[in-house]
């Protein structure tokens, strides 16, 4: 596999510039994902458009974002991504114990939490076409048609994310790596 070129706001095509300057102001720094996605400029763009509305714009408080993140990125096996996320939900005041949950496929700490994180799955596993079962349960667990719809906003986020550290390889950043995760199958 060919290693994927990264850029910074001196080497990165020109309609990327102002996007990678959102992401230093954003981060304090230039996110190794953002500087592989800065050789699509449409993917960037795309990218935090995506990471602001879900962040922002959601039902979900920060627990919930977290779940659902790292739902994805864990059942995506993104090396890159469980890390970062670990780092945002202990900046978004996450407990521990939800992420190690996370990140260790072991039950999260409430009910509400648990059922958010199956039909996060179930979306994943049936490509979208989650069984009325798995609609039952989660409705059942207070959410609604909105926190659906906002997980499908969440899978689009991480599908773009995720794709791009697999084929780029991305290495995670030296902030996140003492988050540095393994997936179960592979400990």
């Amino acid at each position: 596999m060919s290693k994927f070129e990264t850029f910074d706001e001196t080497t990165a095509p020109e309609a990327a510039v102002p996007l990678i300057e959102k992401s230093k102001k954003a981060f304090g720094r230039l996110p190794g994902l953002h500087a592989v996605m800065a050789g699509s400029p449409a993917l960037l763009e795309g990218y935090q458009v995506l990471h602001r509305l879900f962040a922002e714009d959601t039902a979900f408080d920060a627990d919930e974002k977290t779940v659902v993140w790292q739902t994805i990125n864990v059942y995506h096996e993104c090396h890159y991504c469980v890390p970062a996320h670990t780092g945002i939900a202990k900046m978004m005041g996450v407990s521990d114990e939800i992420s190690d949950a996370l990140r260790d496929e072991t039950p999260l700490p409430s009910d509400k939490l648990e059922a958010l994180r199956t039909f996060t799955l179930a979306m994943l596993d049936t490509r979208g076409n989650p069984s009325d079962a798995a609609f039952e349960a989660f409705y059942a667990a207070g959410y609604g048609e909105r926190q659906v719809l906002d997980i499908i906003l969440g899978l689009a986020q991480k599908v773009m994310s995720n794709y791009t550290n697999h084929v780029a390889q991305t290495p995670v950043d030296a902030v996140m790596q003492k988050f540095a995760w393994t997936p179960k199958a592979k400990r």
